[in-house]
């Protein structure tokens, strides 16, 4: 269900990113590797490993196809998965042994358990444009849809930017009350330490099939079954009704409110012991690490904060106040009943949740930087075991960062520059200067942000300002390799982008 807390639900109101970035000028010819600014001595070290999403490039790709895994898919023009992404794709972090992803999943799933639940983790990352928006109600003009956000193989098809591009076909086959699908998903996106253009949801459902129910009477059932939910000593805030005609409207063509109060009580109840279970490992680990008694004594607090999700209705996120503030968790609601209808099950009604692998995995273990899950670095992987409790990630370096600018005058059609589209002020989108940084340093570079702009007050033309922040995560390194790899950006930029370096 598409109902992702943070950076998901951001892609319902406009964009997938939770935060913005920005950048700054100048070419950085420097001779030294710098720690905090520009400079630092050069030093001699030995070459470790390439980004881990190049270390097994699965693609290759003509004038008319593209191969992945063994399978050919036509291009065309709306053609813009690079050779970088789809070497990740074998990867699935999710399904790794010992990896934390994967744990993260397990522990998730644990609270869901079978048959009730029947757990999807194999689904290829590659589907139909149909599945991945169409299914869902996306409208033609969706911003998800553009290529700025999406990667496509060709007009029909896409790697998937959601795990609920599967969800229609679930309810279709039916084959249990309730589920959980965990998957790599693939978007367009910021360069910064919690953003990586291949992460991990993971979503869950539970219906009621009306049918199945004494007289109709879901009500009845529901409240019978939240009575066999595990009970907990939670500190929950919920001081809204279910049911609010304007800011979480019932669906009353389809549902009425006594069995939506039993269903939303049930989803609640859910994921409550969903969070006591993560939280009280993350505690746990927190004392061993640091010994923060304080914090491991205190009530776990959640409240419950009404939203709006295009699927759901009412709608839910779940908040749990972590470290001395509130962290926005996961997303929830009722499902839409034409969701349900266009998928042939029009006599079941229920509810559905989803959440972020990596944001979790991160709280969870404490891993400060979200390039780390795609090491293949032995100081990372080795922290990590299904046989041993969870435990806070031990950072085995801190690397120097080494910042490099790039300015350039972004096209227009009046401008001795211009004659493009693409790179004019009115359709630049930044996702596509992450995506040329991407190609070029993959996972050596930390982050990228907007440091500076302005339009010139005669001409019009606007100017953006970059900084890229090279560091890796495994060794030092050495300037003359940051200025080829930022010379390398700086004329895809001009070549794919046709902007005018300053």
């Amino acid at each position: 269900m598409q109902i992702f807390s943070g950076r998901a639900f951001q892609l319902a109101q406009n964009r997938w990113s939770a935060t913005g970035v920005k950048w700054t000028s100048g070419n950085s010819k420097s001779s030294f590797i710098c720690s905090n600014c520009r400079r630092q001595s050069t030093v001699a070290v030995s070459q470790s490993p390439p980004p881990a999403w190049s270390t097994d490039q699965k693609a290759s790709a003509n004038a008319s196809h593209l191969s992945i895994d063994g399978h050919d898919y036509p291009t065309d023009s709306w053609t813009n998965v690079p050779s970088n992404i789809i070497s990740a794709i074998p990867r699935r972090l999710h399904l790794q042994p010992s990896h934390p992803v994967a744990l993260t999943r397990q522990l998730i799933e644990s609270r869901f358990p079978s048959p009730t639940y029947k757990h999807y983790n194999n689904f290829s990352p590659i589907v139909t444009v149909a599945q991945n928006f169409d299914s869902l109600g996306f409208p033609a003009d969706h911003p998800g849809r553009s290529r700025t956000d999406t990667y496509y193989i060709n007009k029909d098809t896409c790697l998937r930017t959601h795990t609920s591009a599967h969800e229609a076909d679930i309810f279709r086959k039916d084959e249990s009350v309730g589920y959980t699908i965990s998957a790599d998903v693939y978007r367009r996106d910021a360069i910064d330490r919690s953003h990586y253009p291949v992460f991990h949801q993971m979503e869950g459902a539970r219906l009621w099939d009306r049918r199945e129910t004494s007289e109709g009477d879901v009500a009845t059932t529901v409240w019978a079954d939240v009575e066999r939910l595990p009970k907990h000593g939670l500190n929950v805030e919920d001081p809204n009704p279910t049911i609010h005609p304007e800011r979480n409207p019932l669906q009353a063509k389809y549902h009425n409110a006594e069995e939506i109060e039993a269903i939303a009580a049930h989803l609640k109840r859910s994921l409550e012991d969903v969070v006591v279970e993560i939280f009280s490992k993350a505690k746990e680990a927190t004392l061993a690490a640091d010994g923060i008694k304080s914090e491991v004594e205190e009530p776990l607090r959640v409240r419950w904060i009404e939203a709006y999700f295009p699927w759901t209705s009412p709608s839910w996120e779940l908040e749990v106040f972590w470290q001395g503030d509130w962290l926005e968790l996961l997303g929830c609601g009722i499902v839409k009943q034409d969701l349900l209808n266009n998928s042939g099950v029009p006599t079941k009604l229920g509810w559905a949740w989803g959440i972020g692998l990596d944001r979790v995995a991160m709280l969870l273990y404490g891993i400060p930087d979200i390039r780390l899950f795609w090491s293949l670095d032995e100081r990372f992987l080795s922290q990590f075991s299904s046989n041993k409790p969870v435990s806070r990630f031990v950072p085995f370096s801190k690397y120097p960062a080494c910042y490099k600018d790039v300015a350039f005058w972004l096209r227009s059609s009046s401008s001795s520059a211009g004659g493009g589209i693409r790179s004019n002020a009115q359709d630049f989108h930044e996702n596509d200067v992450m995506e040329i940084v991407r190609s070029v340093a993959g996972d050596l570079v930390e982050d990228v942000k907007l440091f500076d702009q302005f339009s010139h007050p005669q001409s019009g033309r606007k100017s953006l300002c970059y900084r890229i922040n090279y560091r890796s995560l495994e060794r030092t390194l050495k300037n003359t390799e940051v200025n080829k790899l930022h010379n390398s950006v700086r004329s895809k930029l001009v070549e794919e982008m046709g902007v005018e370096l300053r």
